[in-house]
């Protein structure tokens, strides 16, 4: 490999996945002066165009938009071959389900692939850093990142970004962060884009129909099949694998008729699948490991208080972050005050004080609210 050229400020790689977003972000940018290279990043996963159009990134499809979208803006352009880091991503989110966690892909994408492996591609390219079509906000203090919500909410990534380095952060530019959607959409008209009209990508990349269990299936990922019981342990039924169940599923366990039931606990070494009634899925503590701090300072004694995002599409709720060996370690315990539901194992947990993202890290294990006041068992 050359030796990298030394970083210009006014040059950046853009990530270009073929969608409006990206598309805008690029034309932004060349407005400003910046000099780019365009990147498309293939993932090697075959779907079905007519799928893949309509609901993901990464397709042939896609990749044609960017190609034509860099073309139209005079932006060199590069497809770059990353199938086996998406390779490893798919096989990470495999495993987390055959051991009754949540995976959160695009997460570990972000921290891998766009704002890692892009960014390696950012020093051959002897770019200060890479850009990206994020809807999220980040400022720079004294060289560290302040990452903060998008300014529409509706569309805010900022969550997916928990896990991300700080130090990559720190070379991230996300100029779509202070627009509402439908401000981009326009800027990508008045720029003539083919792209402004394109449907936004809604799911995985390589679970284009939804459902991810029929990529289990086609993975021949081995199900740990068994029984569906309550939280006393009596006998509710029979299912194919715990691999088909996450935690707060309230429909397709087979069991109804009477109070609604949740999925509240995945045992795949024994096939149980626990089911609770509402209040039996609400969860009043969880450990999170793999902290990440971005731009933040801990307090001395590793105590903070912060709202806390446990899924992408839940509502933050305020806690005690307690950080292991006061504040040395690299895993805490976080204790709602108030009890949430459907808080699982292998999904991120976001740390912010108002807007500002403080960092994050993957929820461990979890307590239910219920087993806390007395009854048996707890999540995973």
């Amino acid at each position: 490999m050359p030796t990298p050229a030394a970083p210009d400020p006014s040059r950046l790689v853009v990530a270009m996945s073929g969608g409006v977003d990206s598309s805008v972000t690029a034309w932004m940018l060349q407005r400003e002066g910046k000099e780019l290279v365009g990147l498309f990043m293939r993932n090697g996963v075959k779907v079905d165009e007519a799928e893949s159009c309509k609901k993901s990134c990464c397709s042939v499809s896609d990749a044609k938009d960017a190609r034509m979208v860099a073309a139209k803006l005079g932006v060199p352009f590069h497809a770059v071959d990353l199938k086996r880091e998406f390779r490893e991503i798919i096989d990470y989110f495999l495993r987390s389900y055959s051991e009754g966690r949540t995976p959160n892909p695009c997460a570990v994408c972000n921290r891998d692939l766009k704002l890692d492996a892009l960014m390696r591609f950012a020093d051959e390219f002897g770019c200060e850093g890479v850009a990206t079509g994020h809807y999220a906000r980040i400022d720079r203090v004294d060289g560290r990142p302040i990452v903060r919500r998008g300014v529409d909410h509706t569309k805010d990534q900022s969550y997916q970004l928990f896990c991300v380095a700080e130090e990559n952060l720190a070379r991230t530019y996300l100029p779509l962060g202070g627009m509402q959607k439908s401000e981009v959409r326009a800027l990508a008209a008045e720029a003539g884009l083919r792209t402004a009209s394109k449907a936004d990508s809604q799911e995985i990349c390589f679970v284009p129909s939804n459902d991810y269990r029929k990529l289990l299936a086609e993975e021949g990922v081995e199900l740990h099949p068994g029984r569906l019981v309550d939280t006393s342990g009596n006998v509710l039924g029979e299912h194919a694998g715990t691999e088909h169940f996450t935690i707060g599923q309230r429909r397709g366990h087979g069991v109804g008729g009477g109070t609604p039931l949740y999925v509240v606990e995945l045992h795949p070494e024994d096939g149980r699948v626990v089911l609770g009634t509402q209040d039996e899925a609400c969860f009043s503590a969880m450990r999170v490991d793999e902290l990440n701090w971005i731009g933040y300072d801990l307090p001395t004694d590793g105590v903070v208080r912060a709202r806390v995002q446990f899924r992408y599409h839940c509502t933050p709720a305020m806690a005690t972050i307690e950080v292991d060996d006061a504040g040395r370690g690299d895993g805490a315990t976080v204790t709602f005050d108030e009890p949430q539901s459907a808080v699982a194992a292998g999904q991120g947990a976001a740390f912010y004080e108002d807007d500002r993202l403080l960092g994050g890290g993957w929820i461990g294990a979890t307590t239910r609210a219920a087993a806390a006041a007395g009854e048996a068992g707890a999540g995973r």
